[in-house]
């Protein structure tokens, strides 16, 4: 009986690594024809913990069937790599160095948490000393912000996306802006800024993103954090978690030509040193972050540590912003800043080396 007990545990332990790989590959299904698949990217971390809790289990009853988990996670380390990076901190270089910082700003409402924080932000932003910041949401016609940011910053731009004025990407630099193009895509809400940057005797492109959102109305937002604690009957969460799942697919439906239509503006001006930045609105193992990496270095897997959580809402805790760069230039210490909270997202950040001119 214990011998059949254990073949019986190991199976299961084989199915999970077989499911884990399923999911941990899950950015590689095109959203358009796969959309629920394509969304179990947000499930990796589920079977990463369920894998662990096998190791454990044999590692008390036997331990030779610990190589199961074991060659799972080796099996997994691409996707493991992208979710959760462990690289350690490194010497930021002299010379040709620039800091750029990502931040979804949630329109300086700071709910729930906050009546006002664009005080917390612009301080924030001022003691960064970051000579390229990007924000998404970045809109505020009440409070001055851009005669407040001329106290920092030389150049800026706030560029309305998406079919109405209710949304902006914004940039503040040290650096002057020569021009800048909206990639073209489909969106009500949302939309992508490439700027044109005179960087000594450089033309640097940044490109500032904000996907669509996943469109989720408060009381299904509820709805999911009542689930996620239990106090929810059985039928009445699967009937939940089915609704849950079709709307996170059909908004991965809507990213997905926006993923690629950015992916093409890069692929068209590979000429030129480039930065990517944004609110994906969408988790590591996705396709929108797969796409828009392809050929870039993603700047958090390169050099950040951890899970790098920047959607700080209880219940939807998963890094949905992210910094990139062109492989010419050279990245350190990309990081998260969980420490302040004046907005629904956390802000990103990383120092990168220019490429030398000759």
């Amino acid at each position: 009986m214990k011998t059949f007990t254990l073949r019986m545990v190991a199976g299961a332990n084989v199915a999970t690594v077989a499911v884990m790989l399923v999911v941990g590959n899950a950015d590689r299904f095109d959203p358009v024809s796969h959309s629920v698949l394509s969304c179990l990217g947000l499930a990796f971390p589920v079977f990463l913990l369920i894998n662990l809790a096998f190791l454990f289990f044999w590692l008390v009853f036997k331990l030779k069937y610990a190589l199961i988990p074991v060659i799972g996670y080796i099996l997994a380390y691409q996707p493991v790599s992208v979710y959760m990076p462990l690289n350690t901190p490194s010497e930021i270089p002299d010379g040709n160095v620039i800091k750029i910082l990502s931040y979804n700003v949630q329109a300086y409402s700071g709910k729930p948490r906050y009546d006002d924080s664009f005080d917390m932000i612009y301080d924030y932003i001022k003691e960064s000393k970051a000579d390229i910041v990007c924000l998404q949401e970045d809109i505020d016609w009440w409070r001055g912000t851009l005669a407040r940011y001329k106290e920092i910053y030389q150049y800026m731009d706030t560029t309305h996306v998406g079919d109405t004025a209710m949304n902006g990407v914004g940039i503040y630099t040290h650096f002057p802006i020569l021009r800048k193009e909206r990639i073209a895509y489909d969106s009500r809400g949302n939309g992508s800024v490439a700027y044109y940057l005179q960087t000594g005797g450089d033309t640097l492109i940044v490109i500032n993103n904000h996907f669509e959102s996943n469109h989720l109305s408060i009381a299904e937002r509820d709805r999911y954090k009542t689930m996620l604690k239990g106090e929810m009957g059985g039928d009445t969460a699967r009937e939940e978690s089915k609704k849950l799942l079709f709307k996170l697919s059909d908004a991965v439906c809507l990213r997905a030509p926006q993923a690629d239509a950015v992916h093409a503006y890069i692929e068209d001006h590979v000429q030129y040193p480039i930065i990517v930045c944004g609110d994906f609105n969408d988790n590591p193992i996705s396709y929108a972050r797969r796409t828009v990496a392809e050929g870039l270095t993603d700047c958090f897997v390169a050099t950040g540590r951890g899970l790098g959580i920047s959607y700080n809402q209880k219940g939807f805790f998963v890094r949905i912003d992210n910094i990139m760069c062109s492989n010419d230039l050279t990245p350190y210490n990309c990081s998260v800043d969980n420490k302040i909270d004046a907005s629904d997202h956390y802000p990103i950040s990383c120092w990168i080396k220019m490429r030398d001119k000759p």
